[in-house]
């Protein structure tokens, strides 16, 4: 993807230590996200890619270090504050009310609005990025193919009206065209003003998509720089892209 200007940095993690119990996941993790971005988080199974945007989330107590968004500390907020400040997360595995319909999904996704008329404005843009959707609104989510159940999340999280969306692994288990719909579904979000920061496991098509990139190694950032020069780094193209 060609550069874009640098805007302001929307979202900082500075020094962030995260883990489960007894495990540390996250060693000091120093990230900045600036509007307008797409940024990836590249490393293997276990490298904490998951852990960050959770611990970005409120999902995962930060042990230490801060996370801050437009320069407010929101380290350790309750999940549901932080999605009122502008941050919605497409989860790995989808993770959708499977006995509610569709179009009950996507109205979980904006709980804590109140403007009905935009409300129905992002519910149209929705049907319209996923024509599937608006046939299959009616339907349990539960009975959803695996695309339409990505198709699904993503839909919930733009009717939260964020400011940034996290994607945590959007084209794992789907078939090459349906990722190949997903990315183009991101990138658009993107040109249309969301700033996105995406975890992905085919790190090739995750840096083609991105503006930078960070590469996580057992819970610490290794590499980081413009998605360009990740993608030509010898140490990235052995380990991650298979050349």
């Amino acid at each position: 993807m060609t550069d874009k200007p640098v805007g302001e940095v929307l979202l900082k993690l500075e020094k962030v230590e995260a883990g489960y119990g007894p495990i540390t996941a996250l060693r000091g993790i120093d990230l900045e996200i600036r509007r307008g971005e797409i940024v990836t988080l590249i490393g293997s199974n276990g490298a904490g890619k998951s852990t960050t945007l959770n611990a970005i989330c409120g999902l995962v107590q930060v042990r230490s270090g801060k996370v801050e968004l437009f320069g407010d500390d929101i380290t350790n907020r309750a999940t549901t504050d932080i999605v009122t400040r502008g941050i919605a997360q497409v989860p790995e595995g989808r993770k959708l009310f499977s006995d509610m319909t569709v179009l009950e999904n996507l109205q979980m996704g904006a709980f804590q609005r109140n403007d009905k008329a935009a409300i129905k404005q992002d519910l149209e843009h929705v049907f319209e990025l996923f024509p599937r959707l608006l046939e299959r609104s009616k339907q349990r989510a539960g009975s959803l193919s695996g695309g339409e159940q990505q198709m699904c999340a993503i839909g919930r999280g733009i009717m939260a009206r964020p400011t940034i969306m996290l994607f945590d692994e959007p084209s794992l288990g789907l078939a090459p065209l349906l990722c190949d719909t997903i990315f183009e579904t991101i990138k658009r979000l993107n040109s249309e003003g969301t700033t996105v920061l995406l975890v992905e496991q085919n790190a090739f098509a995750a840096l083609k998509l991105a503006h930078r990139g960070y590469i996580l190694e057992t819970g610490a950032i290794t590499i980081s720089g413009p998605a360009a020069d990740l993608l030509t780094d010898p140490r990235v193209r052995e380990a991650y892209l298979g050349v």
